[in-house]
């Protein structure tokens, strides 16, 4: 597998090796040993699987407190656009986002460590979004901002984004706690 180191200190992208013949293709998903290598030594202890049609937008999205969560992003079916915001005050890149193109075509997988806000918007007519987490979900730690903040000015590549009532009135990024610090 091939790991590149983005911009952001945390994240990576992965793109695993893909055996292709006559039948189709076969590529791991996950190996403990290989991606502690890589460097993601956290324990994952929840899968998670979301559906969505062309457009949607879900996020920006984060845990704190005593569940912090890192994901590992990849698309079954379809293309997103993956998103990663530095959330970490004191970091040389607080605010700064990575943006990253996954699809079922391409097999990447994005690493995106606790510190950090995620979201996603859908570029193709649906997409199956798979993440494995290394917290298990709290409502209590649950944050989020709003997507469509003036100070990250993120491009979803959306034309009319459908984005959920909750994401819709999450906070401002300038408001943001002090959750994660460098």
């Amino acid at each position: 597998m091939n790991v590149e180191k983005v911009f952001l200190e945390g994240p990576l992208v992965i793109t695993p090796d893909v055996f292709k013949d006559g039948r189709g293709y076969f590529f791991e998903s996950f190996s403990e040993k290989k991606y502690a290598e890589a460097g993601i030594n956290l324990k994952f202890v929840q899968d998670n699987i979301s559906y969505s049609q062309y457009g949607t937008v879900r996020g920006l999205h984060y845990q704190a407190g005593e569940n912090p969560q890192g994901k590992l992003c990849q698309v079954l079916q379809g293309e997103v656009l993956d998103v990663a915001v530095d959330i970490r005050f004191g970091s040389p890149t607080f605010g700064k986002y990575h943006l990253e193109i996954l699809s079922s075509e391409n097999k990447k997988q994005f690493w995106i460590p606790p510190g950090f806000a995620h979201g996603f918007s859908v570029l193709s007519e649906n997409a199956l979004f798979m993440y494995k987490c290394t917290g298990f979900y709290s409502k209590k730690d649950e944050r989020a901002i709003v997507y469509n903040d003036g100070d990250l000015s993120i491009n979803w590549q959306v034309t009319e984004p459908l984005v959920s009532d909750k994401d819709k009135v999450a906070g401002a990024f300038r408001d943001i706690a002090r959750d994660f610090v460098y």
